[in-house]
């Protein structure tokens, strides 16, 4: 299991990486707000540890733009304030818990099997529009209970139009989550590769309705 951790005191990332490691999760860090905002769009964690007070984007902000995304990632917020109306803001952007520092890494460790508990109950890593299901823990898309081989840039295609089904995601955001930010299309590759996902996914289930659609000026949009 992967967790993010946005936090830019680094004495206390170390202690989290060493500890984190030991316990078999493996990690990922962001020293500031944009940096973590940024993975957590672009990557599948279990979990995200956020602290609040950031450079460049604190953590409230970070919260409420990765739900704004329909990104549902477990977050525990870290602080050093314990005022009772930043706990209550940290919760109601999106936050699932919230601990004070300093605290006790058995403490941390509880919360986090008990949200990762709560979160295998409810299966988020299984998404679903029609009969399309991706099975995010093992990799796998199936439609009409077919399974379709894809590509990794075509799933990950699926995956950001997936998790915001019904919503148009402009092709800078498609670009950016499949090939990164620093990528300039020269060759219409995205248009290529949503023609590829097209085919997989719409043209060879004639039976159902197809899903994957074009917003003229936008992007796409994925929708029954």
């Amino acid at each position: 299991m992967a967790i993010l951790i946005i936090e830019d005191e680094k004495k206390l990332v170390n202690i989290l990486k060493r500890a984190l490691k030991r316990e078999r999760y493996s990690v990922d860090v962001a020293y500031d707000g944009e940096e973590g905002l940024d993975k957590a769009m672009k990557n599948n964690y279990s979990l995200i540890l956020l602290d609040i007070m950031l450079p460049k984007k604190d953590g409230f902000t970070v919260c409420r733009e990765l739900r704004a995304h329909q990104i549902h990632t477990p977050i525990i917020m870290l602080t050093a304030r314990g005022i009772v109306e930043d706990r209550v803001n940290g919760l109601d952007v999106g936050a699932d818990d919230y601990l004070v520092k300093p605290f006790g890494l058995n403490e941390l460790f509880a919360r986090i099997r008990a949200i990762l508990r709560r979160r295998k109950t409810s299966d988020p890593d299984i998404a679903k529009i029609a009969d399309l299901i991706m099975d995010r823990k093992k990799h796998e898309v199936a439609r009409a209970g077919k399974v379709i081989p894809l590509t990794p840039k075509e799933y990950k295609l699926l995956d950001v139009l997936l998790s915001n089904h019904g919503e148009a995601i402009n092709r800078r955001k498609l670009i950016d989550h499949a090939w990164g930010p620093d990528f300039k299309e020269t060759n219409n590759e995205l248009n290529v590769h949503i023609r590829y996902l097209r085919k997989k996914i719409d043209d060879a289930f004639s039976d159902s309705k197809p899903l994957i659609h074009t917003v003229r000026g936008v992007g796409f949009v994925l929708k029954e």
